[in-house]
């Protein structure tokens, strides 16, 4: 991969992260005390835009002890060092704590509750060191290792959709059945993403209701829609408060469940058979933004986030039925207690949560398409006005904001506004 390929911050990693180092976390892991680190290379472990609140490395280690000769590949999940545009975001959040307490307490014990009825689904990698002083920092087995990889080059397909859906149904469906029997058993994991500090005055929030109004305004198929967001310009960001805020403030409405709150195509990784091809699993990655709250902001998100154009357009009913489907499976599987969700309130959860989706269709789709379709740079989608203009009239973005928005106003959303 190209050098440009890479985040700045990944192409060399802190001084800290040496021989030193890593001989500690693997005779640890090992139980080696005499572990030797003979060999040591380290490159960045993820491309441009995969992700963006931490900085990440894969480190090929050549190691011995008395037992023999070894080699391991990990992955180095840390915080920069140097001060910087990510590090003054995230230095005071809680997302390093949130995904240790993810992968050392809630993962192993949802995997227990799943073996106990004989459900084999793995729902992380191993994490094999995690420490929060004196650097934040969190190791992982590399999943490429064992043969899997993220999808760049096209969109997913169904089947592997289905795959993500399904992980995350089983995750939604232990976690509320936890919060029936024990609303405080998940009570550390309360701040979501849009509870750091300045994240909803930034530009991801903010860059995109104005130019998207904008667009609605030129074209003739749109035009009748531009009130209802000149409208909903005026207090979404409120609403999306409340959205976020919702279990703590009244903690028995709607589907409350754990989310995962990034949950997108680049934060999981599939295995294909590499003979024929065919489909095997899929595993879920950085859990790092999880918090309790409706379980409709995965969904909506995974519909801009997760889905292609196709999807979106002639498969979204489908999908999201499959994931209730599984939902519900597991629910029944573990023996939960509370009301079972029903179809009806399942789609009637979604829409009570419409002005996450006004958000996401309004900046997250155009970004998407801006990015993944003509390869633009994301921060100057963010803080070019001009580039801003220029994105909300391609002509993917305008073509698929017609058909959301024909759907959006067969389903009633923009009634009550």
């Amino acid at each position: 991969m190209a050098e440009e390929s890479f985040n700045a911050d990944e192409r060399n990693p802190p001084e800290w992260l040496n021989v030193q180092f890593i001989t500690k976390v693997l005779s640890g892991y090992e139980k080696a005390a005499d572990l030797e680190v003979t060999n040591l290379s380290f490159t960045p472990a993820s491309a441009k835009g995969d992700h963006y609140a931490s900085i990440m490395f894969r480190a090929k280690v050549d190691y011995k002890t008395q037992k023999g000769t070894f080699f391991k590949s990990l992955i180095i999940k840390t915080m920069p060092v140097e001060e910087g545009v990510k590090k003054d975001m995230f230095a005071d959040s809680p997302l390093f704590i949130t995904e240790i307490g993810m992968y050392s307490k809630v993962l192993p014990e949802w995997e227990r509750i799943l073996r106990g009825v004989n459900d084999t689904s793995k729902l992380y990698v191993d994490c094999i060191y995690h420490s929060l002083d004196p650097y934040q920092i969190i190791i992982f087995e590399d999943l490429v290792e064992m043969g899997y990889e993220v999808v760049r080059d096209r969109f997913l397909t169904q089947e592997e959709i289905c795959s993500a859906y399904s992980k995350l149904a089983k995750i939604h469906a232990i976690s509320m059945t936890k919060i029936y029997e024990n609303p405080d058993y998940l009570k550390e994991f309360k701040y979501g993403m849009l509870d750091m500090p300045g994240l909803m005055d930034s530009p991801i929030i903010n860059a995109g209701m104005a130019p998207f109004i904008d667009m609605l305004g030129r074209i003739p198929e749109l035009t009748k829609y531009q009130p209802h967001f000149e409208k909903i310009a005026l207090h979404f960001k409120d609403r999306l408060r409340d959205i976020m805020r919702d279990y703590r403030i009244n903690p028995h409405s709607g589907y409350n469940v754990l989310i995962h709150a990034d949950y997108h195509c680049r934060n999981m990784m599939f295995k294909h058979n590499k003979e024929t091809g065919a489909f095997e699993d899929c595993m879920l990655l950085d859990y790092q933004g999880c918090n309790v709250a409706p379980m409709a902001v995965d969904l909506i998100y995974s519909i801009y986030m997760l889905m292609g154009t196709e999807q979106r357009s002639g498969e979204l009913e489908t999908l999201l039925n499959y994931y209730l489907s599984v939902l519900l499976e597991t629910l029944k599987k573990i023996g939960y207690r509370g009301e079972m969700p029903t179809k009806l309130g399942f789609w009637a959860e979604i829409k009570r949560h419409r002005y996450y989706e006004f958000l996401l269709l309004s900046t997250f789709l155009p970004v998407s398409v801006g990015l993944r379709t003509h390869s633009m740079d994301l921060a100057d989608l963010l803080h070019n006005e001009e580039t801003r203009k220029q994105l909300y009239l391609l002509k993917e973005v305008v073509e698929e904001t017609k058909v959301i928005m024909a759907r959006l106003d067969k389903a009633g959303y923009f009634e009550d506004l």
